[in-house]
């Protein structure tokens, strides 16, 4: 008794308890845990919707340049031939300015998801809700307050019919 009461009151424990399946489950040590903490953390969702979109944005613009049917204007007025070096400045333009744009949606839309959902505790279709009217009115305030109204009822609607979508 002396020494449960006196001492460090560190037992051994045999009796714990953990639910399996399909064989032993091991318990997480705390590296594992805090790299699970990491990898679900907002910020990283955020970084990781950025890099994707960025991805994404990128490969759309290369394919919505490549059909683009752009003319190059010679003296005159009259229509001549494009060089290799001007098609390829214009993917690159064109490219880039979608790989921006899409980077900005996706880190605009996860980070302001993610804290919406640690905010609220829990995880349903209205996260994703907020979240689209909070993206699509920041985004269309560039254009002025009507796009941003319009713009958050849009994105709005849209994420919650893919939360829909998805979730059922």
């Amino acid at each position: 008794l002396s020494n449960y009461f006196l001492g460090n009151m560190y037992r051994f424990r045999e009796n714990i308890i953990v639910p399996r399946n399909l064989g032993p489950v091991p318990l997480k040590t705390q590296d594992e845990k805090r790299v699970e903490a990491f990898f679900e953390s907002c910020f990283f969702k955020t970084v990781m919707s950025c890099v994707l979109g960025f991805g994404l944005g990128a490969a759309i613009g290369l394919f919505t340049s490549s059909v683009n049917p752009n003319f190059a204007h010679g003296p005159g007025n009259e229509i001549r031939q494009q060089t290799a070096r001007e098609i390829l400045r214009e993917m690159k333009t064109t490219s880039l300015s979608y790989a921006k744009n899409f980077a900005l949606i996706g880190a605009v839309f996860s980070a302001v998801e993610c804290n919406i959902e640690s905010a609220r505790g829990k995880s349903d279709w209205r996260n994703g809700t907020y979240a689209g009217a909070a993206t699509g009115g920041l985004i269309g305030l560039r254009a002025g307050v009507k796009a941003g109204v319009v713009g958050a009822a849009g994105f709005a609607a849209f994420s919650t019919i893919i939360d829909y979508y998805m979730r059922h």
